[in-house]
């Protein structure tokens, strides 16, 4: 009888060890780099955009820079350029707005599943402007037949010369329809997530940003996905 009681016992704990080995491994790591500027290879994940492209003459560029003080490596991607509200000569193009660039992520392999994760966290240093932080997911808001990546976006204000970690939930990002936000109560699907941008407009924001025509400058270290609750 003890020797059957022994063997009992034994599967038992080996059954509670097995269980405990299986949650812990399906329960995924507290965070999760999405972008890493610590490489001259993390340039071609990225492509860069702005009213140029319909007759405005902003411009913009991304480069990947070495030893800069106060990033987690010794290399930090830098956003730079010029925002302007002039028109190029002669444009046919009749656009609302001038002054924007951006940087967008190109697409990636299908889709990040960032389910298990409720927060944004990027280290960037900036220059006193605000910029805005967008997420593309896959299109399924929009009517069937759009090739638009639904778009969910927020504010990203840094003061002047500062690095600092911005951490933003991901219920804080708003649905935006090209860069109007869409009101109505639509939920972001995180399993989903196609892509990623940070752009700058010369005007709009929050108060007390810099704004206006001119040049802008944004370092970024990293961006993460956090799980903080």
């Amino acid at each position: 009888m003890s020797r059957l009681r022994s063997l009992w016992q034994a599967s038992v704990n080996a059954t509670k060890r097995a269980i405990v080995w299986n949650s812990e491994d399906l329960l995924p790591p507290s965070e999760k780099y999405i972008f890493n500027f610590n490489s001259k290879d993390e340039v071609k994940r990225w492509h860069l955009y702005s009213d140029s492209e319909y007759g405005g003459l902003s411009s913009a560029s991304l480069e990947i820079t070495d030893g800069v003080a106060g990033g987690d490596t010794s290399s930090t991607g830098v956003f730079s350029g010029n925002l302007s509200l002039d028109m190029s000569e002669g444009s046919t193009w009749k656009i609302r707005r001038s002054g924007f660039c951006g940087m967008r992520s190109k697409k990636f392999d299908g889709f990040i599943d960032l389910d298990a994760y409720d927060t944004i966290a990027m280290k960037l240093r900036g220059d006193g402007r605000c910029y805005i932080s967008t997420i593309y997911t896959e299109n399924w808001v929009n009517s069937p037949g759009q090739e638009e990546d639904n778009s969910w976006q927020a504010f990203v204000y840094l003061p002047h010369d500062r690095w600092q970690i911005m951490k933003i939930p991901l219920d804080s990002y708003l649905p935006t329809w090209r860069g109007n936000v869409i009101e109505a109560k639509l939920e972001m699907n995180p399993a989903r997530v196609v892509g990623m941008s940070l752009s700058v407009n010369a005007e709009g924001g929050v108060p007390g940003a810099k704004t206006g025509p001119g040049d802008f400058k944004l370092e970024v270290d990293w961006i993460k996905a956090l799980r903080t609750l």
